[in-house]
């Protein structure tokens, strides 16, 4: 597949970033191998082969979610640069404009 300079800057206004002069051109021939590759990934064949759940057979062990008391209360609040009575203290932010 071809990808055209519009192309990789559609991509890179979609991604945020930006890219000129051979940035770009590097981005664009990137682009172009990684699409070679998955072309090449269709010549597999597959047939019979089961789809992947899990990447291998052994399931996460994970402890119990149960609550914990890390810090006490006032020592969260000893720390808070502005706090009323047992709340933290933050700037309004609702209505504001960029």
């Amino acid at each position: 597949m071809k990808i055209t300079p519009e192309k990789v800057q559609e991509l890179a206004a979609l991604s945020r970033l930006k890219f000129e002069g051979a940035a770009a051109e590097a981005m664009k021939q990137d682009l172009e191998k990684i699409l070679d590759m998955c072309e090449k990934l269709n010549e597999v064949n597959t047939d019979g082969v089961e789809p992947l759940i899990y990447m291998s057979e052994t399931r996460n062990l994970l402890r119990e979610d149960e609550v914990q008391q890390n810090i006490t209360h006032d020592e969260a609040m000893k720390n808070a640069p502005k706090k009323d009575s047992d709340f933290f203290r933050v700037p309004k932010v609702i209505g504001q404009t960029e």
